[in-house]
């Protein structure tokens, strides 16, 4: 590059100024910041690639043109993983590719982008995606877009979905405990908390930060709980649910990968002395709440990017028969519901597919003893709970679902669909557990 255009560092303000730059003199991959000085030949100046933001995160290598190299920030991750989520503003009338280096981390759907501040979604498109990058056409007046791996949830999105239930007697926001950083992870209680229930059900979700999919299942069931129709009123008379929906808050809002920290991650932090404070407060919390009546505890996430066992929802088999039994009889029912009658009005949302032959086997693919290693996940854990019947790892695509395109809406609805299964499969085990 001429020593004309000069390339100005700055150092922890993940902002990115580039111009028509080059790429023949990168800076260091530590750096956070970079300036190119736009030549006077370049009509259309400066644009700004921004990660300083909740979930933010990506490195932006060096650009020429209008083509930036880039690639996912793996930050404390021991295997690369795809994760990133960025923004530029000042691009308007310009045609940008961002090419990707190393690995492949673009999704099945493309990449997902927002033009209103992250409020809605939709998927660019794979007819956008060619050799690790994509294309984007920004409008003349364009002001602000952000594109991410798949659709965020974030700790605003929580926030604005509790706000809607801040007068429910049937909800309850605790503090769980405090992240090494500071934040508040929340501990949620729903439906029948003002007096003994007849089940409680442990949630859990973001134990992967990037695993946001997971959130909005989360957020339909929830709501469903919440509602005033017979199957919320189900559970605000016989359930109480506890719900943990950031383990991983810290690198939720930070813009973590999550997935295999060094030394090991929040889903292998079950055994022995757990390193993460949420980790080591569900531990300590959920035995002394259950009292002999947690007959259920899911734990919500994404699988990989595409292909086999990552573009279908699935249960994650346990190593224990009697486990994997409950398992199986839970994904038949869950088939039902999603496939036969429903419960009500708040259950015909369309949905995403769900096959209980999808399920993975204990010793099948990735699901192995030598996966988990000395480590134990939360699935683990907690089906070792007294009382649990059910326990469980449920993967929820990012973008694919069968042929069905994931959105925020069906992800949701797929949570509801998990909320009318949970009512039938514990009405038809109620004998069992008198």
């Amino acid at each position: 590059m001429d020593m004309h255009y000069r390339t100005l560092l700055r150092l922890f303000a993940p902002v990115i100024l580039l111009a028509a730059g080059g790429c023949g003199r990168a800076l260091p991959a530590t750096s956070t910041q970079r300036t190119f000085a736009s030549p006077p030949s370049a009509p259309q100046g400066t644009f700004t690639i921004d990660a300083d933001f909740p979930g933010g995160n990506i490195i932006a290598d060096c650009n020429e043109g209008d083509t930036i190299f880039l690639r996912p920030d793996q930050r404390d991750s021991s295997e690369w993983w795809f994760y990133w989520n960025f923004k530029v503003r000042g691009a308007g009338g310009r045609t940008l590719r961002f090419q990707f280096t190393g690995n492949d981390p673009i999704g099945t759907r493309g990449p997902a982008v927002s033009t209103d501040g992250g409020r809605t979604w939709s998927w660019l498109g794979r007819q956008a995606v060619q050799d690790l990058a994509f294309s984007y056409t920004f409008e003349q007046d364009s002001g602000e877009v952000q594109f991410c791996f798949s659709i965020p949830y974030l700790e605003a999105n929580l926030q604005k979905f509790l706000g809607r239930y801040a007068d429910s007697p049937h909800l309850a926001v605790h503090e769980l405990c405090r992240t090494g950083k500071g934040r508040s992870v929340e501990r949620i209680h729903a439906g029948k908390i003002d007096a003994e229930p007849k089940y409680r059900i442990l949630l859990t979700a973001r134990h992967h930060a990037c695993e946001m999919i997971a959130s909005y299942s989360l957020e339909g069931l929830l709501e469903t709980v919440l509602a005033d129709t017979d199957l919320g009123q189900w559970f605000q008379e016989n359930v109480e649910i506890l719900a943990i929906p950031f383990v991983d808050k810290d690198g939720i809002e930070d813009g973590d990968q999550g997935k295999s920290r060094r030394p090991h991650d929040h889903n292998r932090d079950y055994l022995g002395r757990s390193i993460y404070p949420s980790v080591r407060a569900i531990r300590q919390f959920v035995p002394r709440w259950s009292k002999g009546k947690l007959k259920v505890a899911l734990d919500l996430h994404c699988p990989h990017i595409s292909g086999k066992y990552n573009e279908v929802i699935y249960i994650v088999g346990s190593s224990n028969p009697a486990t994997w039994q409950e398992q199986k009889e839970f994904a038949a029912v869950l088939e039902s519901v999603r496939e036969g009658p429903r419960f009500g009005p708040e259950l015909t949302a369309e949905g995403l597919p769900y096959h209980a032959e999808s399920s993975l086997p204990f010793g099948t693919a990735w699901n192995t003893a030598a996966n988990y290693g000395q480590y134990k996940s939360c699935g683990r854990w907690a089906e070792e709970q007294p009382g649990v019947r059910l326990a469980t790892t449920i993967e929820i695509p990012y973008a694919n679902v069968d042929d069905a395109v994931v959105t925020a809406d069906n992800a949701r609805a797929f949570g509801r669909d998990l909320a009318g299964a949970l009512r039938r499969y514990l009405e038809l085990n109620a004998r069992s557990d008198l």
